[in-house]
This record gives structure tokens, sequence and C-alpha cells, in this order.
């Protein structure tokens, strides 16, 4: 019984016709019918409500028989095309600081500036530290003063002054008539000549140059004097002595127990680096 009936349900969906008026079965569908009229009867569907963002059109309602079961649903139709892009929506909210990044390589050297305005002078820094302590004026120390005691020395050589009244560094050599510098610095030499005899010319000589030359004429037998001073620069190791300059003629250099010739030299200050 069940079966005849979706069997006519089926035929009149794909017929696509259907009364509204209830369809007269025949003699031997009567007992079908009357099966039948113990189902419920069918109600109407009631159309859709389209939805409100696109009206579609509204589907056609196929209205069944009364007392008739409604048919097997159909296949889904195709998909649709596809709508058009909607409009950019708003900026979003900025986004949380991100990190630090890596230095980068450096970058080339820079063409030097213009030098700056001159400050204003600062103020007086402090004091600096006591320095050491220097050696003492009394480590550069030299003097002599020596006196002649023989007569007419030989000329052309160191006068050898072997009477000695000051000599405590030993830096006139008696034995050789020579003053050795031991500090280079400023030196002061004075010679004081008796003369007697002869004519007196005699020069301080240094390395071999002279410095300076004394010349004095003997008159009529009588005792006369003679000398000359010169302050004068020397390096360590220079020396200084005093010499007749020329021939026999010219050497009346004279000393006796009542006369003196005296030769004097010493250190005025010594070059401090």
């Amino acid at each position: 019984m069940l079966f005849k009936q979706l069997f006519w349900l089926v035929a009149l969906v794909g017929l696509g016709h259907f009364d509204e008026t209830t369809v007269v079965p025949d003699d031997t569908e009567a007992e079908l019918i009357t099966d039948a009229s113990e189902v419920e009867p069918i109600t109407d569907i009631n159309e859709p409500e389209a939805p409100e963002t696109t009206p579609q059109e509204s589907p056609k309602v196929i209205h069944g028989c009364p007392n008739w079961m409604a048919g097997i649903p159909g296949s889904p139709g195709h998909n649709g095309f596809p709508g058009k892009p909607g409009r950019d929506g708003r900026d979003g909210a900025k986004g949380e600081k991100g990190e630090t990044g890596l230095p980068g390589p450096k970058g080339d050297e820079g063409q030097p500036g213009e030098p700056g305005v001159d400050g204003e002078q600062g103020l007086p820094g402090l004091p600096g530290h006591k320095g050491e302590k220097g050696d003492s004026g009394y480590y550069y120390r030299s003097a002599f003063s020596v006196g002649l005691t023989t007569r007419n020395p030989v000329p052309n050589i160191p006068i050898k002054f072997s009477k000695i009244f000051y000599n405590d560094q030993k830096h006139y050599n008696e034995e050789t008539g020579k003053f050795s510098c031991p500090y280079s610095g400023v030196y002061f030499f004075s010679y004081h000549i008796t003369v007697y005899t002869k004519d007196v010319k005699v020069g301080l000589y240094k390395n071999n140059k002279v410095i300076i030359f004394t010349y004095d004429q003997f008159q009529n037998n009588n005792v006369d004097q003679a000398g000359g001073s010169v302050a004068v620069h020397l390096d360590e190791g220079d020396e200084v002595w005093l010499q007749v300059y020329g021939d026999n003629t010219f050497n009346g250099i004279y000393a006796d127990n009542n006369n003196d010739s005296t030769f004097t030299g010493f250190l005025l200050y010594p070059d401090l680096h």
C-alpha cells in the first residue's frame, strides 16, 4: 500500500503538474485511499523567507494532494557566480614597537669640521706634585790657581805653572800645564805676569786656538806688569792653557821670591739640561 502511494507521488512530480483538487482513484486504488485516510494529511509547505542581504526568487511550492506524503528532496543546484569584491576595511590599530635591529656597518669617515670659536680662559689648575730633589750646586765645582817658579819659559808650548795655590779637584795638570774641562759650562780665566829683561807676548789657548793675546814691552831694566782675563764657554773635555807667542824675544816672563806670575781659572755655572 505504501509503495503504491510513493509511486504515484514520484510520477506526479516528474510530470511537473499538480492539481490542487483531489485526484479520485479507481476501484483498484480505493483500498489504498481508505488506508491512507489513517495517515495524517500533509500540510502545505510555507514559502521560506528570503535573506535580507541578497534577495532571491521565491521557490515554487508544489502543493500535493491532500492525504499524500511529500516527495524525495531534489539534488542541490550548481554553485552561483562569485560576488563582487567588498570595499576595503578600515585601518587597524597601530601595532606594538618591534625589537631594536642589529647595528649597521660603519660608515665612511667624514671630512674634518671647521675649528670652533675659542672658549674663555679656564681657571688656573692645581699645583703639580713636588719634583725630585735636584743635584746640589756644590756638585759642579772646578777651580785652580797656580804660579810660575822658573824664568823665561820655552815659547810656543804650554807654560808649566808648578807653584800650586789651589787645585783640589785636580782639573789642572801641572805636568802638562793644561786645564781640562770636567763639566760643560761657562768658565772664567785670568793671568798676571811680571815682565823683566825682555818683551812679553803671551796667548790664552783653547784647543790649539788663541782666545786672547797680551803684549808688554820691557822698559830700561824696570819691572813691569801685564795681564788678561776672559769668560768663555767650554764643553766637557776642552783644554785651556797659556803659552808664549813667538820666539825667545817675547818670553820675558819673570818670577822670584818677591815677584809672581800666576794663572787662574774657575767654573762660573754649568750647563744644566
